[in-house]
């Protein structure tokens, strides 16, 4: 009957030369398939061959006994072949070695053409020490000795990994003009924002934004404790119908606690300076263009509530209520200063002369504001409860009722109009208390003041987004007086 062909047991693996349990059919350490270890060739043993002691058989060599190691357990030095008579695999003598010839290279394969194995006779397996210089056996093939790539480590399946490492960083590296990475200065930022070398997350373009013009100047930043920037603001300048400028400030503050508040912001801030720069050329009194732009912005932010269904399923982390935001806004016309508002942002009037006093121009829609106005907490108290900063106006789909606030105001003297959200004025409240956190020269820089202004929030913690704008006014002196007064 017919037998299957079974593989003799292995004492090792040959992948890792670590002994395999009985009746594995892999090597527990390394995976090798041990079925499929391929049948020993006679000239090449992959492995060395112990040969146990045997009687000699009739008419055989006789092999002296090797002499005893010493205590370090180096074997012996093994025999030359003109030592003992004897034969190779073809029946010939064994040759007398030549003057300075390695031992190594005296073996016959039973192959010709094929090298013997250093150290061993007929494919026996080693019979002693093998000689200095010869190659030892190998699980693999390796470098032919004497090439370049023999370091004595065995050939690699697949390359360095260390060196593989920097040929990706290499390969990584940005073409010029690309974003590079902040983190590692090296690789390529990919349309997500994220460094595809070392993985980074890169900072935002609204994280921190500047801009200048002539006569005004913002900056918003994304603060300490928030992982996004949901400020955002527009600065813009245009001409009247008697050919005279007309400055516009916008702030606008996303409703965290909303859905999309970083969105509402920037749709608000840009509808309401869009429409600024549509009227006021027309002629509209700049009041009533603050007015209308306030509902042109409250109807942006209205629209990201009507996306259609599922449009957010992709976000199960988004919020599903309506998109929020405030807005503050500035308008600098000839001498009148219109200041509009819904929510908690604020507008301050800084004068040139620090002497004369400073106020703050608007009122907020918050808890804390009802609280003082209704006469049952003083300012102090108010805005030491937990819920201070509650907010009982804002643009948004839900929204109670669209109350726009509008003022104007002839300031008498130069100043400074400070606009700014409450990321800013949480860390300098009272009038006096934000004019002293301008600086001086705020009429000759604007754009460094508002950079002062931001890491003033910043060094007092950055809890919120900080975002300010500044628009100098200027006109000649009219006098002792108030440093504004309504129209």
């Amino acid at each position: 009957m017919s037998q299957s062909h079974q593989q003799p047991a292995l004492s090792k693996c040959p992948g890792c030369a670590e002994p395999p349990a009985a009746g594995d059919l892999f090597c527990g350490a390394c995976g090798y398939d041990l079925s499929a270890v391929p049948a020993r060739p006679d000239d090449r043993p992959t492995m060395a061959i112990t040969v146990p002691p045997a009687a000699p058989a009739a008419g055989a060599v006789q092999w002296p006994a090797a002499a005893e190691t010493d205590s370090s357990d180096v074997p012996a030095p093994v025999h030359h072949p003109a030592d003992l008579p004897g034969t190779d695999s073809g029946g010939r003598p064994l040759a007398e070695p030549e003057h300075g010839q390695p031992v190594a290279e005296q073996g016959v394969d039973s192959e010709p053409g094929a090298a013997a194995q250093p150290g061993q006779v007929d494919g026996q397996g080693p019979v002693g020490e093998q000689a200095a210089g010869s190659v030892p056996v190998r699980h693999d093939d390796r470098a032919v000795p004497g090439d370049a790539a023999d370091s004595g480590d065995f050939a690699l399946a697949a390359p360095d990994p260390r060196t593989a490492e920097h040929t990706a960083a290499a390969a990584a590296a940005p073409a010029p003009g690309a974003k590079v990475c902040v983190a590692c200065r090296s690789g390529r930022v990919d349309p997500d924002g994220y460094c595809e070398n070392c993985g980074h997350a890169q900072p935002r373009e609204r994280d921190h934004m500047e801009q200048e013009l002539d006569a005004v100047a913002a900056v918003s930043d994304r603060g300490l404790r928030h992982h996004r920037n949901e400020d955002s603001f527009a600065v813009s300048s245009t001409a009247l119908p008697d050919g005279s400028p007309a400055v516009v400030a916008i702030v606008c503050d996303g409703v965290s606690s909303a859905s999309r508040p970083d969105e509402a912001s920037a749709a608000a801030a840009s509808a309401a300076n869009e429409a600024l720069l549509e009227s006021l050329p027309r002629g509209t009194h700049p009041q009533q263009a603050m007015h209308e732009a306030i509902v042109a912005a409250s109807e942006a932010v209205n629209a990201l509530a009507q996306e259609p269904a599922g449009a957010m399923e992709h976000d199960a982390h988004r919020h599903q209520n309506a998109p929020a935001c405030t807005l503050v806004g500035a308008i600098a016309a000839g001498e009148l200063l219109i200041v509009g508002w819904v929510g908690d942002s604020r507008v301050y009037w800084v004068p040139e002369d620090r002497t004369r006093p400073t106020a703050r121009l608007t009122e907020d829609d918050s808890w804390a504001a009802q609280m003082v106005a209704a006469g049952l907490m003083n300012e102090a108290e108010a805005y030491a409860d937990e819920r201070a900063h509650a907010i009982t106006g804002w643009l948004g789909a839900d929204a109670y009722e669209l109350e726009p606030h509008t003022a104007a105001f002839k300031p008498d003297r130069p100043g400074l109009v400070v606009v700014c959200t409450d990321g800013l004025w949480n860390y300098a409240e009272s009038a006096e208390e934000m004019a002293a956190a301008v600086p001086a020269d705020a009429q000759e820089r604007p754009l460094h003041a508002a950079q002062v202004l931001v890491g003033h929030a910043l060094d007092g913690g950055g809890h919120d987004n900080v975002t300010v704008a500044l628009l100098p006014f200027a006109v000649r002196p009219q006098g002792a007086g108030s440093a504004c007064e309504t129209a």
